[in-house]
């Protein structure tokens, strides 16, 4: 039952939101704070309450369409709870993240929010397959509205080019779903890696890439990624805090989840194909990183490149591939969040986005620049953050896939450092001037949101081995599956 409250809490919170009418935006951001929170408590007990041996009791199965053998299934596994931990911590902090603004139609806003929470949740609790294609979908709609009405004056444009790719790319999948309940006769994901198994290695291959085409896109992974950049800089900060933390990573959870168990021939026949697509968008992404003066751009960009090592470890279809992307994703997505958030705090405070503009904030705010530094140093993999194990893992994965792809792969070290460490020292160091000699430092809520998310880089990077054991069964469970 606990299962389904962590589905049923953010529902009703928006569903209170769209009934609420107020003029200021407090009293609904109040109400999309406390569902979440109350989430974000319950998946803390869930935490506390779950071994792999009892993982069965967090199951619920009600017949759905009962005809055709499709339930409303949802499981939970140390995988569905490392993410379902990202998702119930991340979802506060964009909420607090918003507590300096005012927005129209508040109520919709924050209701929007707490609907991409429930369908995020499902996503990574459905055991059906029809039940997960349902929340991949609908988690897209809310952000779409989201970065549509709230956006910028190019957003609508924009937001429609990421529908549209998104929609296009989920019909692929849409039509390997099907073809596979065909065959098997059935929609739960354990039962079809055995129907999967039987199948020609034509027809594994013709699945690889249904499956793959969707989930690239969601990522993005070169080239399926040209909306992404315009979409992330476009958005309001929340929606991109909630693509770049969360949403991207429903991409690689599906190679996981789907793609590594019911194609397990077309993986290891094409696997060599999407790796080299993705080191490609992580050396073309980072390049284009160093390259650019608006400083949302910039995170955008390297949010791409991060999400191309993902995808490449993931399709070496080793331990050391899935593991090193699991906590990747619970990094990058934290890290996501805290750097969006820091280039809207300098947006709002400078009314710029020019790196070439900025400079001398440290000297106006030593607070931020401590937040900035340490969630910085995260993101570019720095020994004892949040961002190093899961690189390291990633990277070595690669190498042992293949020795070539892999030292390609690891020139990420060198230019994440250097359009990270560019961001910092122009922005934050050099000569005060007239756009930051007004620059405030950071105080009330907007602490709130950056200390925790400092201090979980830092646990994260001493402690790795709390995440690692608790996705090691789900994911050696997984590759047995692919034998």
């Amino acid at each position: 039952m606990i299962t389904l409250l962590l589905l049923i809490i953010p529902l009703l919170g928006s569903g209170i939101l769209l009934f609420t009418k107020n003029n200021s935006s407090a009293l609904p951001r109040n109400i999309a704070l406390i569902s979440s929170v109350i989430n974000l408590a319950l998946i803390i007990y869930v935490g506390f309450t779950y071994n792999a041996q009892s993982a069965a009791a967090f199951d619920v199965n009600y017949p759905w369409i009962s005809e055709l053998n499709i339930n409303f299934h949802l499981g939970l596994d140390g995988i569905s709870l490392l993410l379902l931990a990202l998702t119930g911590l991340l979802v506060p902090l964009i909420v607090l993240s918003t507590a300096k603004y005012s927005y129209e139609k508040a109520n919709n806003f924050y209701a929007l929010i707490l609907l991409t929470e429930a369908a995020l949740i499902g996503v990574f609790l459905a055991k059906d397959i029809f039940l997960f294609y349902f929340f991949f979908e609908a988690a897209l709609v809310p952000v779409y509205f989201l970065a549509a009405i709230w956006g910028g004056k190019n957003a609508s444009k924009v937001t429609f080019k990421m529908f549209v790719y998104t929609i296009f790319g989920s019909l692929f999948m849409l039509v390997a779903l099907i073809y596979l309940y065909m065959q098997g006769q059935t929609a739960n994901i354990q039962e079809l890696t055995v129907t999967a198994k039987a199948l020609s290695p034509a027809t594994q291959g013709l699945l690889f890439w249904g499956l793959f085409v969707a989930f690239a896109i969601k990522m993005p992974i070169f080239p399926l990624h040209t909306w992404q950049p315009a979409a992330y800089t476009e958005s309001p900060t929340t929606a991109t805090m909630l693509l770049g933390g969360l949403l991207s990573k429903m991409g690689v959870y599906g190679l996981i989840r789907i793609l590594l168990p019911l194609s397990p021939v077309g993986v290891e026949t094409f696997a060599l194909i999407g790796i080299i697509l993705a080191i490609i968008g992580l050396i073309y992404g980072s390049i284009i990183a160093v390259q650019q003066d608006n400083i949302k751009r910039l995170v955008a960009y390297s949010s791409f490149a991060h999400m191309g090592l993902m995808a490449a470890g993931v399709l070496t279809g080793s331990l050391d591939g899935i593991q090193g992307a699991l906590i990747q994703m619970v990094a990058h997505g934290i890290n996501a969040v805290g750097l969006f958030f820091i280039v809207k705090i300098m947006y709002d405070r400078t009314g710029t986005r020019s790196l070439s503009a900025l400079g001398g904030i440290t000297q106006k705010a030593p607070a931020l620049s401590v937040y900035f530094m340490i969630i910085m140093l995260g993101s570019v993999a720095l020994p004892l953050t949040n961002g190093f194990i899961g690189e390291f893992l990633l990277l070595k994965s690669v190498y042992d896939y293949n020795a070539w792809l892999g030292g390609i792969a690891g020139l990420t070290i060198i230019l994440g450092a250097v359009y990270m460490l560019r961001l910092m020292q122009r922005s934050m160091f050099g000569e005060i001037n007239e756009t930051t000699e007004k620059f405030t430092d950071v105080s009330g809520t907007e602490v709130a949101v950056l200390l925790p998310i400092s201090i979980i880089v830092i646990l994260m990077g001493i402690f790795p081995n709390v995440f690692l054991q608790l996705t090691e069964p789900a994911a050696q469970a997984i590759l047995e599956m692919i034998k």
